[in-house]
């Protein structure tokens, strides 16, 4: 009996549980634990595909921009301009006798940074956030319209292409880039 009432001391000094009930209750949750254990490397090999896919798939669209706007047009030459102040080309492609002209040209720039709203946020989750997206995306068509208008002939720099590939990367991360990035880059909940 004294070895009972000691061990019971003992064991409410320490913490542990004295009664079967609350024994069995510990058990349930390292269980739980175990599950959770279980489905973290299959959360982790998800995570690691999303973002291999994701990187491909940038990899791919970094092509594909610079194969669209890095390519010597010489036949354009003589009707290339370069554009400082936004809005000049926009009301241009809109005075333009073709609908399909400026919807061609207005909506391929928006089309155009769409990728870049969607994916940035999933290859790089620190990207995540409207401005950060809108930043990146900006500074990257910069730099594009810089090299078109300095290296490639038959091109030229124009600031609304910036404004319409970066309005285009806007659209992306609001419709499926925020989504997706929370999706593969989602935080465990503290317990």
């Amino acid at each position: 009996m004294a070895g009972g009432i000691l061990r019971s001391r003992v064991a409410s000094r320490i913490g542990t549980p004295r009664t079967p009930g609350a024994a069995g209750q510990g058990r349930e949750s390292s269980g739980e634990e175990r599950r959770d254990a279980g489905r973290g490397p299959l959360r982790l090999l998800a995570r690691c595909l999303a973002m291999v896919l994701a990187f491909a798939f940038m990899v791919a669209f970094a092509v594909v921009l610079a194969k669209l706007t890095l390519q010597p047009s010489p036949a354009s030459e003589s009707l290339t301009h370069t554009n400082l102040h936004p809005g000049r080309s926009l009301r241009a492609y809109l005075d333009q006798p073709e609908l399909r002209d400026a919807v061609r040209q207005i909506g391929g720039n928006l089309l155009l940074g769409v990728p870049f709203g969607v994916l940035v946020p999933i290859v790089a989750p620190r990207t995540r956030g409207v401005l950060r997206v809108l930043l990146l995306t900006a500074t990257v068509m910069l730099l594009v319209e810089f090299a078109q208008g300095a290296l490639v002939t038959g091109r030229a720099f124009d600031v609304d292409d910036v404004i319409l590939n970066t309005s285009g990367a806007l659209i992306g991360y609001l419709l499926l880039g925020r989504r997706m990035s929370r999706a593969v880059h989602a935080r465990r909940a503290r317990a």
